[in-house]
């Protein structure tokens, strides 16, 4: 079960915090695909970095759920 998180007395919902931590871990990936020159053989880069946003933030939260 998911419950708030309290950061400096502010709850905040679990959510929030997984795609903080999605941004987080989507960033490097941008900046190396920039630096590698992938984004210019894709069609649409942001759509792209979307992309591999909510694949990792669809990790995150996967692997943060409950387990049975």
């Amino acid at each position: 079960m998911y419950t708030e998180i309290n950061i400096l007395g502010v709850y905040v919902a679990p959510f929030a915090v997984m795609m903080l931590a999605a941004w987080v871990a989507t960033f490097p990936l941008s900046l190396v695909a920039n630096h590698l020159e992938v984004t210019r053989r894709i069609w649409h880069p942001g759509l792209f970095n979307l992309c591999i946003y909510i694949i990792i933030l669809s990790l995150i939260v996967l692997y943060v759920g409950p387990r049975q």
